[in-house]
This record gives structure tokens, sequence and C-alpha cells, in this order.
């Protein structure tokens, strides 16, 4: 079987548009949801269709990138919180960041397919985070052992939709009583 030929990094100008492409996209998805008009983003980004296309022939692609970009700085944030010394409150504020990234790009994660062979998804990497913040919290001693990340996933769920939904809510109220309801009472 033959190797794939090397990937020749990007030239400058390449790589300006691919990040200036990345940068608008990602402030028309926060203002627009992920319908937003590729055309317009283009314009946006002062830049050709063809170069939009060049660089994400899908919106999907797009799409991607803004999303890779998105769990970079949310595994950035998370990182200090997996060696905190109190690893309950390191779930409470990661939970809550966690909320407030989700809700910011509505829409956003539903359009995402698959990943590519080789490319974590968004939202594996995130599992697996909580699913550690969850794990230091219960062998802490501070969350109670019978709650398990479907659980927590669907009360984080619930939040997000209840967001997405155009509604008012309360997001630190709703997470005070999660934790609530997690914490092992002495």
């Amino acid at each position: 079987m033959t190797e794939p030929p090397p990937v020749r990094p990007m030239r400058a100008d390449a790589r300006r548009n691919y990040d200036r492409l990345v940068a608008v996209a990602t402030e028309a998805f926060l203002e627009h949801g992920a319908n937003a008009s590729l055309d317009d983003i283009a314009k946006r980004a002062a830049v050709g269709a063809g170069t939009l296309y060049r660089h994400f022939p899908t919106r999907q692609d797009l799409v991607g990138a803004v999303m890779e970009q998105w769990m970079q700085s949310v595994l950035d944030e998370a990182e200090p919180l997996l060696v905190a010394d109190d690893p309950a409150q390191a779930l409470d504020t990661w939970l809550r960041r966690l909320i407030a990234h989700v809700t910011v790009f509505r829409g956003l994660t539903a359009v995402l397919l698959p990943p590519e062979p080789g490319r974590e998804s968004p939202g594996r990497v995130l599992h697996t985070t909580m699913h550690d913040l969850v794990a230091r919290a219960q062998e802490s001693g501070q969350i109670r052992g019978d709650i398990g990340m479907k659980d927590l996933l669907m009360l984080i769920g619930g939040i997000t939709w209840a967001c997405d939904s155009g509604k008012t809510v309360d997001t630190d109220k709703l997470v005070d009583l999660i934790m609530d309801g997690l914490r092992v009472l002495k």
C-alpha cells in the first residue's frame, strides 16, 4: 500500500484567509446560528466565494473548523480543573463553563456529522473530560457515586435545550440545583 503524499503547509496568504474565514464564521454562527449565509461569511471575510469553498468545500467543513477551535478553547479551560484541589468545585466550574459554551453556539452541534476517521468529535472529547471530572469528585467522596454520565448529560442537555429554545434561563440556579443533588450529605 502506498503512503499518501505529505501534506504541504499552507502559504501565508492562504493561512490568513483560512483563519479570517473561521473567525468570521464564528461571529456569523453566533449571530445567526448554523444556517448563517456562507456567501455573507465570504463577503465579511473580504474573500471570494471560491476562496471559501476551496478551504471549506461544504458547510460541514466550515462548521467543523469552528467547532474544532471551540473545542480546543473548552479543553484549555478544563485542563487546570482536572488537577484542582477541590474536585467538586472543579466539576461545578466545568458545568457552568460547559453550559455557557454550548449555549453560545446554538444549532451548531446539530449539524455536525460523525467525525472523520482520526478526528475527535467535540461531543466525545467533552464527554471524556466530564467523565474524568465526575470520577475525581466521586473518588474524593464529595459527590454521590450512583450518578452516571448519562444522568448528568441528560440534566445538562435539558438546560442547554431550554436555553436554545429562546426562553430566559437562570443557568446558575440550575447548576446549583444539580450540584446540591450530587453532593454527598455529611
